[in-house]
């Protein structure tokens, strides 16, 4: 009995490291682009923001040590931040609002914003581009209305920058918050009701604690995404209120400084995965996957 047992147990041991291979064996294409066509470019970035003009590490002296620099950097992390306050502000809402409407006219919204994401981005900026001009839409609706004297200047600055770039990163607040709201029983918000809670209380303590994980995970999403953003900062902000996206692009494209630019995007990069990282530490990878 003994040496069937043994047996048994070696068996056991046998599948479960066929499982194992086979399993690595699908997963190696994937690693081998993973590999191809990320870690190598940004592996090959590193490498000639150390060694361009010559080796060591002035490109990133100059990038820390300059006045202008900084300012981009300033206006980039400041644009991400407000980007990502007013989608949350906003996108929370909608969210919840697609959660609790009738089935129907929640489709409805739904494919609209769907359909948003699927525009043309140069198109949609373009488009806020002619609402926002002194002799736009918005400009002139104001202005019929009787709350302004003078147009506005809401393009060629960082309020246009923030506007048009809010408008394109809601979809990607309110997606993963749908589905976080919607896992929620609702069953737990009658039972606060029920202790006689109101319905600031409900969504304080209940609702907005629960539904964390999906403002988390939106909010990092927006906020990376708004730090390397291109086109619409581009077009909406000009070159008085560059970005970091812009800065990288005029290196690479109009100075054909590849060391400065790798410094740059190697930059960005490390801030964007000590996000993740901070991230991951306070709601762990489970909860914003």
């Amino acid at each position: 009995m003994a040496i069937l047992a043994t047996a048994g147990r070696d068996n056991g041991r046998r599948r479960t490291l066929q499982k194992r291979k086979s399993g690595f064996s699908f997963a190696v294409p994937a690693l081998l682009l993973i590999i191809l066509f990320f870690v190598t470019p940004v592996l090959g970035l590193l490498l000639r923001s150390v060694t361009e003009p010559e080796l060591g590490l002035q490109n990133y002296a100059e990038l820390i040590g300059s006045g202008t620099y900084m300012r981009i950097f300033a206006n980039t992390f400041l644009v991400a931040g407000v980007v990502t306050a007013l989608s949350v502000v906003i996108g929370y809402p909608v969210a919840w609002a697609l959660v609790v409407m009738p089935r129907y006219w929640s489709q409805v919204v739904f494919a609209i914003i769907i359909l948003s994401m699927w525009t043309n981005l140069l198109a949609r900026t373009y488009a806020w581009m002619v609402l926002l001009q002194r002799t736009g839409v918005i400009n002139k609706t104001l202005m019929g209305l009787g709350l302004i004297d003078t147009p506005l200047t809401l393009v060629n600055n960082l309020v246009g920058v923030t506007i048009g770039m809010t408008y394109i990163m809601l979809p990607f607040v309110i997606l993963p918050l749908v589905g976080v709201i919607r896992s929620i029983d609702p069953a737990i918000l009658r039972a606060g009701a029920l202790c006689g809670a109101n319905r600031l209380q409900c969504f304080t303590h209940i609702l907005l604690p629960l539904s964390l994980p999906g403002v988390a995970a939106g909010a990092l999403m927006v906020f990376v995404m708004a730090l390397g953003y291109y086109v619409t900062p581009a077009l909406l902000g000009g070159t008085a209120n560059m970005m970091l996206a812009e800065m990288i692009a005029q290196f690479v494209q109009s100075l054909v400084n590849w060391g400065m630019g790798g410094a740059a995007a190697f930059v960005l990069l490390v801030v964007t995965l000590l996000l993740y990282a901070v991230l991951l530490r306070f709601f762990g990878a489970s909860r914003i996957g």
